[in-house]
């Protein structure tokens, strides 16, 4: 049986939410398609460096995971992200701003 997904724009919504229970401010600096757009994370540590996230579907497992799809000086990755929107225009971008690294995308109901 198929895994149902959660439209993008509704997950959009409910991530930034969570992270506001938690002090973790987050922006959309790209809004998507509001059904299928991929989503990008990108972690702001505030210190130069950032990191880009993106869901990948394994396709031995089935499970979609986040990968890091870009890590380094925070230039670098926003050059990564350039190019991922400059080819994907339905893609979301949420800028995640924590200096402890906090994303929670590893927590429960946000692999999928």
């Amino acid at each position: 049986m198929a895994e149902a997904r959660l439209a993008s724009g509704f997950w959009v919504h409910a991530y930034i939410r969570r992270l506001s229970l938690f002090d973790i401010p987050s922006y959309v600096t790209a809004h998507g398609d509001d059904t299928a757009g991929a989503i990008l994370i990108k972690l702001n540590t505030l210190d130069g460096q950032a990191k880009a996230f993106m869901r990948q579907y394994d396709l031995m497992t089935g499970a979609r995971a986040w990968q890091v799809l870009a890590d380094g000086s925070e230039s670098d990755v926003d050059a990564s992200i350039a190019k991922q929107c400059s080819f994907d225009s339905d893609l979301w971008v949420i800028e995640v701003e924590d200096r402890a690294g906090r994303h929670l995308l590893d927590e429960d109901g946000l692999s999928g």
